[in-house]
């Protein structure tokens, strides 16, 4: 069952949903296998087609999902996931296989794609690898094409996040170290 106000987005603006830099969680299944884990650097990277960047390690077993099926999304934690966020950053699926349980992860499907999205978040991208052998050994550097995208309609419509008029706890997480977040701030808009 999809979430109440999961609204789709524009692919053509579907970059606006990371533009802002907010930490994201990274999901994925392969092989009846679902994991989800947070990354703090992932990044747009083109417009047409979408593409974004994002840093999966090696040690990770959502990089192993990743790399088995080629799909996965990233989704954009709001306040009140703050915890949960940093719990499945820490903890591992290779050493906690229960890790989505111990802390509360909801999943649903993704509709038309098989993979799992994150209940609570304010933004969903489902995304395609693009397989760039070197840079994923070398860097840990994932780089995909979003091919869907979704966001809660009551922080981004039009196109155009609305964090002055949504309730508070659906602002978005910025990670700094050691368990420290910002949520996102205050509006400045220069014409």
């Amino acid at each position: 069952m999809l979430p109440d106000h999961f609204t789709p987005v524009p692919l053509d603006k579907s970059y606006r949903l990371l533009n802002h830099g907010p930490t994201v969680i990274v999901s994925a299944q392969h092989a009846g296998e679902r994991n989800a884990m947070s990354a703090a650097w992932a990044c747009a990277l083109d417009f047409a087609p979408p593409k974004i960047s994002v840093v999966l390690d090696k040690a990770t077993r959502t990089r192993a999902l990743v790399e088995g099926c080629g799909l996965f999304a990233l989704q954009l934690p709001t306040v009140p996931q703050a915890a949960l966020t940093v719990g499945i950053g820490t903890d591992s699926a290779v050493t906690e296989p229960h890790k989505l349980a111990k802390h509360g992860v909801q999943l649903f499907d993704a509709p038309g794609f098989d993979v799992p999205l994150v209940a609570g978040c304010a933004a969903w991208l489902v995304c395609r690898l693009i397989p760039e052998p070197h840079n994923q050994q070398s860097y840990d550097l994932f780089i995909a094409e979003v091919v869907a995208a979704w966001a809660d309609e009551r922080v981004f419509r039009n196109g155009h996040w609305e964090f002055g008029s949504a309730p508070a706890e659906l602002r978005t997480l910025h990670y700094v170290a050691g368990g420290q977040f910002f949520a996102i701030g205050e509006s400045v808009l220069v014409k």
